[in-house]
């Protein structure tokens, strides 16, 4: 039965609890592949991520591009600024690097004093594909990939890489050819 004392209790609980707000420009966030317009001034074929959104876009046309959904670095781990994908790979090998395994020791321990490389495949943490970003040349060991975690897309949950479904990922890796820009805001 509901009386003043439980109304009372329930009333105090939630003064303790934080406040949320919501503005009118809140939108549900949608991982779908979709036809966008965007502002003007990026050429065709260039990738452009907005992490702060979880959006990855391929722009296609002027003011015009495909936004997939994706998952970006936790904070302190993210990239930014641009890059070109330089290698492009279908169900890629992966290892962690090194700082990966010094932060998480008990999760990366099968790599640890080893060169054991994970064969690419469904269990595969890159997924199906894998877009390897470069700097003058240089592998950042940043990628646009695919991901065994699809419930961390829209998230900032991975060490520094760009995260999408694997099926999103298959249809960006047909669209983008070696040498593409990519920046990351």
């Amino acid at each position: 039965m509901f009386s003043r004392r439980s109304f009372l209790a329930a009333t105090a609980a939630a003064g303790t609890l934080p406040q949320v707000t919501w503005s009118q420009s809140s939108a549900v966030f949608d991982p779908t592949p979709q036809e966008v317009r965007i502002k003007k001034g990026y050429e065709p074929g260039r990738l452009l991520i907005l992490p702060r959104s979880f959006y990855l876009y391929f722009v296609t046309d002027e003011r015009k591009a495909i936004r997939y959904g994706c998952g970006v670095g936790k904070a302190g781990l993210e990239f930014t600024g641009t890059a070109t994908i330089d290698v492009k790979k279908e169900w890629p090998t992966w290892r962690p690097t090194q700082e990966m395994i010094e932060r998480s020791p008990q999760t990366y321990a099968k790599f640890a004093n080893n060169k054991y490389v994970q064969p690419g495949g469904p269990s595969n943490p890159l997924g199906a594909r894998a877009l390897y970003l470069f700097q003058n040349g240089v592998d950042t060991y940043f990628r646009i990939h695919g991901t065994t975690q699809p419930e961390t897309i829209g998230l900032a949950a991975s060490n520094g890489c760009i995260r999408m479904l694997n099926e999103h990922v298959m249809d960006l890796y047909q669209r983008v050819p070696i040498g593409t820009m990519v920046t990351v805001l």
